[in-house]
């Protein structure tokens, strides 16, 4: 009786594991998908991502914490001058706990573009953000078109490609 019990309850666990796993997958953000809009504080005033409608934004999770991320702001800093006037957008929110380690970091590591705060981490958590840095690059029409989780020099070619061709494609 006892090992028949076992089973059960081993079935019964692999079972919820199974569903669990599967429904934080279907949490994230696919391309495709609308991006989850939101609102938080920022370094001047509130940031929503409704007030962006109509252009191509990068929204990117970052923390002060994270070593890939001092990389990618020198270079998010180049991509928005390069392509404000073509309708890019950057925001980047924050993601840690204290605005304190948050304003260290801008301030050794200062930012062209938009910065919003979420210490509560309410909006990685909508998009299903697993790791710093994270982005997401939603169109004009407020469909995500890639999701790049790290951030590395390989990379940065490629997203640009992937933001210039959504600048072009909605003109």
């Amino acid at each position: 009786m006892i090992i028949r019990n076992r089973k059960i309850i081993r079935g019964f666990l692999l079972t919820m594991m199974l569903c669990v796993g599967a429904s934080s997958m279907a949490l994230a953000v696919e391309p495709g998908d609308k991006a989850p809009g939101f609102e938080l504080p920022g370094q001047q005033g509130n940031v929503t991502l409704a007030e962006a409608a109509g252009s191509v934004v990068y929204v990117d999770f970052w923390a002060s914490w994270c070593g890939p991320c001092r990389q990618s702001f020198p270079w998010m800093n180049q991509l928005q001058e390069k392509y404000r006037a073509s309708g890019l957008k950057i925001i980047a929110v924050n993601v840690d706990a204290k605005s304190e380690d948050a304003k260290k970091f801008l301030a050794q590591n200062p930012a062209g573009f938009t910065v919003a705060f979420d210490p509560k981490g309410v909006t990685p958590s909508s998009y299903g953000v697993k790791g710093m840095p994270t982005s997401f690059l939603v169109g004009r029409d407020g469909k995500v078109i890639f999701r790049h989780l790290g951030f590395n020099a390989a990379d940065k070619d490629k997203i640009e490609n992937d933001i210039k061709a959504a600048l072009e494609a909605s003109k």
